[in-house]
């Protein structure tokens, strides 16, 4: 049976740079160092826990990530994922002001996007809690069709040069709908750096090995948009499910996922054509909407229970689904310039673009780059947003509450109380996803592997121990 209550989660990693007068003022490796002073100075390490449930960090290559904690439905998972850019930028405030104190002065940029001037990229990584009965390799065939043409509908927009061997090789610059595309090396693989699969088949459930995996997707680009995020989860949530429930799919199964994703987000018509194993192509605005249908229809039959995304909420993502599908196949962004992220950046470059720039002009890149500064009224889409110029799906109050409380609903609550009643009270600690742990000479160890587990009498005993 499918899960209709799923644990989801985002892990997203930052680009940060410093400068001054528009020159770089530090490198990302001192910048980074002077973002986590204050987490080191309190907690004597780059690689924390916070009191929202979720994990704050330094990554490989200076870049500041955040993982939310577990969420058990699409609001949840936007409300913890902006919380994360907002922890973050305060950091980086602080970075700003202490830099400005020592009188080197300079502007600190965090970047929610995917690559850098140098042509590198890091990730947005997505979690879903899958159940175990089924083989990860008979879901990943019919889940990757599904993610090679995903860009469609919640691509983040880049203006990119033609990769090498492509088709477009020596054309010019061009405008695509993912960040990600060009970054990925293979459909399903264990490794994360050294060839970037679009589905990391490394098993850490973070939970009870016998009932569950955690599907670990990174081919998704960074989302500034919060109707942008939700229609990425709750359309991946949906044909997961469908997946699950042994609904009946055509077989899709694409030929060359690398090649056909590169195609793909450079054909703005989404007519790209895509190779399929068994033979034959398929558009990927066909392939789209063959999942569509399907997920139109289990909607029909999907039962609620009260707990995880309702169906209200999924049909509100279906419907942006269905909108941003004719935008692509009639040509009028239009329908989406307020929803999503390729489709609100492409309208502001459009506009220069009308005044007679290039897209190669080194202006319009940093239109491109500085629609990814997290910094409230700095970073173009922040600025959108002030103005009532995007669309929201959830509110201020929900993010608020997010920054400094887990989520509710899921094992977060659990790791939210132990954090806040041991750090008060002084008591050193190590946590992790499934386990809580309070260190010295005498160690106490619970390990929580049920990801909905909201209370644990073993847990209540420790803290009143603690008090």
């Amino acid at each position: 049976m499918a899960l209709t209550r799923r644990i989801t989660g985002i892990e997203t990693e930052f680009g940060i740079s410093c400068t001054l007068d528009g020159k770089t003022r530090l490198g990302p490796e001192e910048t980074a160092r002077r973002m986590f002073r204050p987490v080191i100075e309190q907690f004597g390490a780059t690689n924390i826990f916070t009191g929202n449930g979720g994990r704050l960090y330094l990554d490989v290559g200076s870049h500041p990530e955040f993982a939310t904690a577990e969420c058990d439905s699409v609001s949840q998972v936007i409300a913890h994922d902006r919380a994360g850019e907002r922890i973050l930028d305060d950091l980086a405030q602080q970075a700003e002001a202490a830099l400005e104190q020592e009188g080197i002065g300079g502007k600190v940029h965090l970047l929610k996007n995917n690559t850098d001037s140098a042509g590198n990229s890091y990730g947005c990584h997505e979690n879903y809690l899958v159940g175990r009965s089924m083989s990860l390799k008979g879901l990943a065939k019919q889940l990757l069709p599904f993610l090679v043409t995903r860009q469609l509908i919640c691509g983040a927009g880049k203006i990119a040069r033609p990769y090498p061997g492509s088709p477009y090789e020596n054309e010019p610059e061009q405008y695509c709908f993912s960040q990600r595309a060009d970054h990925v090396w293979e459909g399903v693989s264990s490794a994360t750096t050294r060839s970037r699969p679009m589905i990391n088949t490394r098993d850490e459930p973070h939970a009870d090995s016998t009932r569950f995996r955690r599907l670990h997707v990174i081919v998704g680009d960074s989302n500034m948009s919060e109707t942008t995020t939700a229609l990425k989860i709750a359309s991946t949530q949906l044909v997961l499910e469908l997946i699950e429930d042994e609904r009946p799919l055509p077989d899709l199964e694409v030929a060359n996922e690398t090649k056909a994703i590169r195609a793909v987000s450079r054909d703005l018509t989404g007519a790209a054509q895509i190779r399929l194993r068994q033979g034959g192509e398929m558009s990927a605005l066909e392939i789209q909407r063959i999942y569509l249908d399907a997920v139109t229809s289990w909607l029909d039959e999907r039962v609620e229970d009260g707990t995880g995304t309702t169906n209200e909420e999924m049909r509100r993502a279906v419907e942006l689904w269905d909108r941003a599908l004719t935008a692509v196949e009639t040509g009028d962004h239009s329908l989406i310039d307020r929803d999503i992220d390729w489709a609100i950046k492409k309208a502001l470059i459009d506009r220069y673009v009308e005044r007679g720039l290039e897209l190669n002009d080194p202006r319009l890149a940093q239109v491109d780059l500085m629609y990814h500064d997290t910094r409230p009224g700095r970073g173009i889409f922040h600025v959108l947003e002030s103005r009532g110029a995007v669309s929201r799906w959830i509110d201020d109050e929900a993010i608020n509450a997010a920054i400094t409380g887990p989520p509710t609903t899921t094992r977060a609550v659990l790791r939210g109380q132990f954090l806040d009643r041991t750090r008060r009270a002084g008591v050193p600690t190590v946590v992790d996803w499934t386990h809580l742990k309070i260190a010295g000479d005498d160690p106490v160890t619970l390990v929580v592997d049920d990801p909905f587990a909201v209370e644990d009498p073993r847990l209540d005993a420790l803290l009143e121990s603690i008090e």
